[in-house]
């Protein structure tokens, strides 16, 4: 018997681009986006003034780019509920490295990104190797990533940060907010490793059926560790714009981000049960809350109704969800 395993690549699925747009769980969250960006253009006046089309993107930035490393936790079967600490733990720690010790932003930014890695990693080694459930490590995680920025700050936010760091959050380049060309260019690699790498290919067969990918041969360990690596790093560049963006290292900041990018996650198609979904799903899922945000605003709708409409369509995106996968 040979010992080595084979995993094939699985054949392009038949017909045209707009069978595949079709059967893509990415399609239904798209007619909908498309539906409710209808109907904000009939409610109100100005939806689809440039201004106002950059603005729901750069609203939508922030949880769009931690919603990528939540799709690939979801999509094994996990979950990651530390982002939004780790959000807050990365901004300002990034923030006290420029502003208590001066560091320039090129070594201060990579020591933000480095410690969303190592939570990641603690997280994915928990559930990995330890075969600790994600929901009660992630939370636990969570308490221990808020507690350190607080310490760390003492409860107040770090102010005085440089311009050339305040440009990742409000710079332009070519007519674009900065950090929405970051949020494209994380999309971008999440892109490439979840549809042309084997990362991608493995990470699906984890959520389908995990033992039969570990019988088949695939390190489902080590692979389980970098999609917690990968989440805690896409918090941790949300929480480096974030900080940009107010120019301000606020410990406070990232309460309920993650329902917001679990929420991102579901709308744009991904089954909570793992293995199916799609990462330009969860952008349009992003994009879809932005719209929704802006919109209900746009038209005056008050702020606790709002929040009913957005709980009740994440309830009905599940729903929708496990239907099509029936």
């Amino acid at each position: 018997m040979n010992a080595t395993a084979t995993h094939p690549t699985p054949p392009a699925p038949a017909g045209g681009f707009f069978t595949q747009l079709r059967r893509s769980t990415a399609f239904l969250p798209l007619v909908g986006l498309v539906a409710i960006s209808v109907f904000m253009i009939v409610a109100t006046d100005n939806f689809l003034s440039w201004g106002n089309l950059q603005n729901i993107a750069l609203q939508s930035s922030i949880n769009a780019i931690i919603a990528v490393g939540m799709t690939a936790a979801i999509l094994t079967g996990g979950i990651d509920l530390s982002v939004g600490a780790v959000v807050a733990l990365s901004g300002t720690l990034a923030s006290g490295m420029m502003v208590q010790f001066g560091l320039p932003p090129m070594l201060a930014v990579p020591l933000g990104l480095a410690v969303g890695v190592v939570i990641g990693l603690f997280n994915g080694y928990c559930v990995a190797y330890l075969r600790m459930p994600p929901i009660i490590v992630t939370l636990a995680t969570m308490g221990i990533a808020r507690g350190i920025a607080l310490i760390y700050t003492g409860g107040y936010p770090i102010d005085g940060l440089p311009d050339s760091f305040a440009f990742l959050g409000g710079g332009v380049l070519a007519g674009i907010k900065v950090p929405i060309l970051i949020m494209l260019a994380t999309y971008l690699v999440a892109y490439v490793l979840l549809n042309m790498a084997p990362f991608g290919r493995y990470v699906y067969a984890i959520g389908g059926n995990e033992e039969a990918t570990r019988l088949s041969g695939v390190r489902v360990s080590r692979y389980k560790l970098l999609v917690y690596a990968l989440s805690g790093l896409t918090a941790a560049i949300a929480g480096i714009v974030q900080a940009a963006r107010v120019t301000s290292g606020q410990p406070g900041v990232g309460v309920g981000f993650e329902l917001d990018a679990i929420a991102a996650v579901v709308m744009g198609g991904t089954s909570i049960a793992g293995g199916r979904g799609a990462i330009v799903g969860t952008l349009v899922g992003a994009l879809l809350l932005g719209v929704l945000n802006n919109g209900l605003n746009m038209i005056g709708v008050s702020p606790y109704l709002q929040l009913i409409i957005k709980g009740g369509i994440v309830l009905l995106a599940i729903f929708i969800s496990r239907e099509a996968k029936r």
